[in-house]
């Protein structure tokens, strides 16, 4: 996230000890407390399948946030985990998208998962603007329901500056409304009578969340799980591209004005980008890649912790009626564009 993406308050008693192994051990504390937070959120989810280790972990940032003193000692770990441990995990998810498996899926699909994700970036954007959304809260609710949920949300904060609250507000609603579309995605499709490959095609292409696109995939059954998984892969693929491209915009927008601007194209994007060629040209043993996707679970886990902790009672009253209006209308727009895509290729 930016600099202001979690509020560092360190204890006016101690003002910790220069340096860098001054900041690594300020880090420390917080940074245990998301390490354990992990752990419990992603042994749940071995024991539980259903159990999302990243949405536990943003529930399990709420219920920490309203017990612990995230604002003091515990902050500079926090802000660590939002911020560059989430980089970390985003640009690990390209060692999952090997380009051939992805181009595997067929032109008319591929056309699918680039509409709903141009149509739910554009639509989200020119609704939000209707409804009076401010622009920033508006571009990470796009990007999430258009893209990847919360690790989307999360890697557009630095690219809009946005603040914690703006972060979590846009968290919370990708949880709410992906939650909603586990159980009525599969009836939708049967209602619709797609077949079981269109139903994946639907499913990865209109959920938010790769784990909610999973948890969808396993109710609707049969052959319809791995369509959908690497439809959301695809979709998860167009991160780099849109990052990049708002980059560029807000830079050209902000010219010469104070303050700084986001880089032509972020680190974290150029690391995706590497790891899906590593991937698609089989550099890394297929033991290396599942470890490297423990490890991008663990650091996404993490990361969303640390964001759960910024999401207090307060904040969530403050998120208003017209960002869940927006939400609702980018997850109907989303979908549409989905299931109609799905729908054409019978």
């Amino acid at each position: 996230m930016t600099d202001t993406a979690v509020a560092v308050l360190p204890p006016a008693t101690d003002p910790g000890p220069p340096g860098r192994g001054g900041k690594v051990r300020a880090a420390l504390p917080g940074l245990a407390v998301a390490g354990a937070a992990t752990a419990a959120a992603m042994g749940l989810g071995a024991a539980v399948p259903a159990a999302s280790p990243l949405l536990t972990a943003i529930l399990l940032g709420v219920v920490c946030a309203q017990l612990l003193p995230t604002t003091g000692r515990l902050a500079p770990g926090l802000s660590v985990a939002s911020r560059s441990v989430l980089r970390i995990g985003v640009a690990l998810l390209g060692l999952q998208l090997a380009l051939g498996d992805v181009l595997g899926l067929g032109a008319g699909a591929l056309l699918v998962v680039v509409a709903a994700v141009t149509i739910g970036i554009g639509a989200t954007w020119v609704l939000g603007g209707w409804l009076g959304v401010p622009p920033v809260r508006r571009f990470l609710i796009a990007c999430g329901f258009s893209i990847c949920g919360a690790a989307a949300v999360a890697a557009a904060g630095p690219t809009a500056g946005a603040k914690q609250e703006d972060t979590a507000a846009a968290v919370a609603l990708v949880v709410v409304f992906g939650s909603l579309m586990i159980p009525l995605g599969p009836l939708i499709a049967a209602g619709a009578g797609l077949t079981g490959e269109q139903t994946g095609i639907f499913l990865g292409a209109g959920i938010h969340e790769v784990a909610q696109v999973v948890a969808a995939g396993g109710l609707a059954g049969g052959g319809v799980l791995a369509v959908a998984v690497l439809v959301k892969l695809a979709r998860v693929l167009l991160l780099a591209p849109v990052m990049t491209g708002a980059a560029l915009v807000i830079r050209r927008r902000t010219g010469s004005a104070a303050g700084p601007r986001p880089a032509p194209v972020p680190g974290f994007v150029l690391g995706f980008i590497a790891c899906v060629a590593i991937a698609s040209i089989g550099l890394l043993p297929g033991a290396a890649i599942t470890g490297a996707g423990f490890v991008q679970t663990a650091a996404l886990t993490a990361a969303m912790f640390a964001l759960g902790t910024g999401v207090r009672p307060a904040a969530l009253r403050g998120i208003g009626i017209r960002p869940v209006l927006l939400a609702a209308a980018s997850t109907l727009v989303v979908g549409g564009v989905a299931l109609a895509g799905a729908a054409l290729l019978g």
